[in-house]
């Protein structure tokens, strides 16, 4: 039998069914579904028995961690002190999968949200470790703004910017070429259907259920491509590959379960982090297929506002900050401890919830404590702490 490589964190409290989906899609195209091992994140409210029973039945192997298997789980590896890291009720809960893949040892990851399902005509698993293999010409985008729009290509068409995409870098001048590509450490799959907007393009896009109106399908996307170095682009969780080295520098942000109230942004800033990373480290995040369809549930697009608009501002500046972090480190622990201190000890009393990106900055020193504690950190560095003036 194959040892599971492929750790496949889904965090959810409704769709849970769709592992069906990717399951068979693993097996009608010859995937080795033996390579995978599914955590299920969810809460003590959910049916975690029927959830178990379904990967019993589908004859994969995995577990399912509700807060108190996740307490447990903590408390078994010696890290309790460390539970504070995985707010309470937020999609940022993927960040115990992390530390799954941490303590156990996979090579690979997979973030897969249960509001998607995979193409039936693409090898999703497959494509996804292909990705990770990749080594050849790519295509490769950069911009005068230092952002890359992940639906650049009908961009005419459509209009629209990601969830995450700073306003102040709208309007951009393209520039598409190609590049020699290795050292592929994450894969993002891109969507059709409901694209991943927020909720103010939203509203411009007059739906009030937090879908958006317009919709994206496979004619949207083109070649697969990467971002420049020293460029920036919105790393969407919800149908994402990465290899494990990755971990460090990944941290999803404490969102939701925080004094300021700031949600939403946590696999956006995670992925401004791993971006500064892969450019300090000569690695690349290749992005496009395998395409997943979303069908995220209807539901208040004002919901989503009152849950982004803490944040909105200081996602305007946290690319910046991070980008003149961690010029000289040498590992991905390095590079985090070094954007981890530009944020836990800089003044942003300028901005609104400035205060809240010096507990990110605590919160990622703590990751990293974490992990250390969990399998040890090869590489790290603690950044030194900015003088007071």
């Amino acid at each position: 039998m194959t040892k599971p490589d492929i750790c496949v964190v889904v965090p959810t409290i409704r769709e849970w069914e769709c592992i069906e989906d990717y399951v068979a899609n693993a097996r009608d195209h010859g995937f080795d579904t033996d390579r995978l091992e599914f955590v299920l994140v969810t809460e003590d409210f959910c049916p975690t028995d029927e959830m178990q029973a379904m990967l019993d039945d589908l004859g994969v192997e995995g577990s399912v961690f509700d807060e108190s298997a996740r307490e447990d789980w903590y408390e078994a590896h010696g890290i309790e002190e460390y539970g504070h890291l995985v707010p309470a009720a937020s999609h940022a809960q993927t960040s115990f999968g992390l530390l799954y893949l941490w303590a156990h040892d996979h090579p690979y990851c997979l973030f897969i949200d249960d509001d998607t399902l995979p193409h039936d005509d693409v090898d999703f698993f497959g494509t996804h470790m292909d990705n990770l293999q990749y080594e050849g010409e790519l295509t490769e985008v950069a911009s005068d703004e230092q952002w890359v729009n992940v639906l650049y290509q009908n961009f005419d068409e459509h209009d629209l910017y990601p969830r995450g995409y700073p306003y102040s870098a709208m309007d951009e001048e393209r520039e598409v070429g190609t590049t020699h590509v290795e050292d592929v450490v994450a894969s993002q799959g891109l969507w059709t259907n409901v694209p991943d907007l927020d909720a103010v393009r939203i509203l411009m896009d007059g739906d009030l259920q937090g879908q958006a109106q317009t919709r994206t399908s496979k004619d949207d996307f083109g070649e697969d491509f990467v971002a420049a170095r020293e460029n920036y682009l919105t790393v969407c969780s919800m149908n994402l590959a990465f290899r494990r080295e990755v971990v460090p520098a990944f941290y999803q942000c404490p969102m939701d379960d925080n004094a300021w109230d700031v949600g939403r942004f946590d696999d956006i800033w995670s992925g401004l982090f791993l971006k500064r990373a892969c450019d300090v480290l000569g690695k690349r995040i290749y992005n496009g297929d395998p395409l997943c369809e979303h069908n995220k549930a209807a539901r208040s697009t004002f919901g989503d506002l009152a849950n982004e608009v803490p944040g909105l501002e200081l996602n305007e500046h946290v690319w910046e900050l991070v980008d003149e972090s961690g010029a000289d480190a040498d590992s991905y622990a390095a590079v985090m401890d070094a954007m981890a201190t530009a944020l836990a000890d800089g003044d942003f009393d300028d901005w609104e919830n400035g205060e809240f990106l010096n507990h990110v900055g605590e919160y990622m020193h703590d990751w990293l404590d974490a992990l250390e504690a969990l399998d040890g950190l090869p590489g790290r560095t603690r950044a030194a702490a900015l003088a007071d003036d």
